[in-house]
């Protein structure tokens, strides 16, 4: 069976599926995303994402598509056509079609709606995250709302692409501070010298990572000290353990930046541990 897209109330053969060349998202930016892990068939952390789904429509003045009931309706239909159990599941939102201009456009626009899905291979992900992956660093280029969960994402994929052409999975974003922000698609974390977990609080220029909050209460409850505090590039190199988090990469272990070891070069006990409690609680609560 072909993939299967669900785009502006139908659902159409992926390789089909179209939105109009007016599409503001497509010609503007003017959309937002989200992304959802999929365990057994079930949204992973789906509390909040569907509260950062709203909370970014409503900082463009995006009005909602439909009721969360029946977003979660269509989301749950994509997921058994395309028979994905285990994956991810993409949402992007545009402001709808109008004529090219800047400005909102007058009158009530009708939100454009795709989402898609698609499988992973559980067992690899296992197995890229026993291995660990390098980072690289990258001068913090993008706009100063990204705590807002736009399409706008070439910065983003400037800097993924020159991870990849150095041998890096992921690309940190360091700011004019020399302070890590995030990741070109995650948010950082370290174990510090002194045992303590950091990662970078929200107030700064950073995406409200949904994976990042859930961890949060992972760690609280795993009783283990965490401190939301910045950190530059040399803590991270002189850090016990580093790792990334994100509905895709879901907890995963850094082993080196810009080509220096971090720890071991391997990765740690407690990344590890932080990445099997996750999944644990991904899994029971998914719905």
């Amino acid at each position: 069976m072909g993939r299967i897209a669900y785009v502006n109330g139908r659902y159409q053969r992926h390789a089909d599926a179209a939105v109009h060349i007016e599409d503001r998202g497509y010609q503007l930016a003017d959309a937002v995303y989200e992304v959802w892990s999929v365990f057994g068939g079930k949204l992973a952390d789906a509390e909040g994402h569907f509260a950062r789904l709203a909370r970014s429509l409503g900082e463009l003045r995006i009005p909602a598509p439909m009721s969360r009931a029946a977003l979660t309706i269509v989301l749950r239909e994509v997921l058994r056509r395309n028979q994905v159990r285990e994956g991810l599941i993409y949402l992007q939102v545009s402001r709808g079609v109008a004529p090219r201009d800047h400005a909102f456009p007058d009158g009530d626009l009708s939100p454009s709606v795709v989402i898609t899905a698609k499988s992973l291979d559980r067992a690899a992900s296992e197995a890229k995250a026993a291995k660990g992956i390098a980072v690289i660093t990258t001068p913090e280029n993008r706009w100063g709302r990204c705590d807002i969960k736009t399409v706008g994402l070439l910065p983003n994929v400037l800097a993924r692409q020159a991870a990849r052409e150095r041998g890096a999975g992921e690309a940190l974003f360091v700011d004019e501070m020399g302070l890590v922000t995030e990741g070109a698609s995650a948010n950082a974390w370290i174990l510090d010298g002194d045992g303590v977990l950091r990662t970078r609080d929200t107030q700064a220029n950073i995406l409200r990572g949904v994976t990042r909050r859930t961890l949060l209460d992972v760690i609280a409850e795993a009783g283990l000290k965490v401190e939301e505090r910045p950190f530059t590039p040399e803590e991270i190199a002189r850090a016990k353990e580093a790792f990334i988090t994100g509905a895709g990469s879901l907890v995963l272990p850094v082993i080196t930046i810009d080509g220096q070891p971090i720890g071991g070069g391997a990765p740690g006990p407690v990344a590890k541990r932080l990445r099997s409690l996750y999944i644990e609680r991904a899994k029971q609560t998914a719905v």
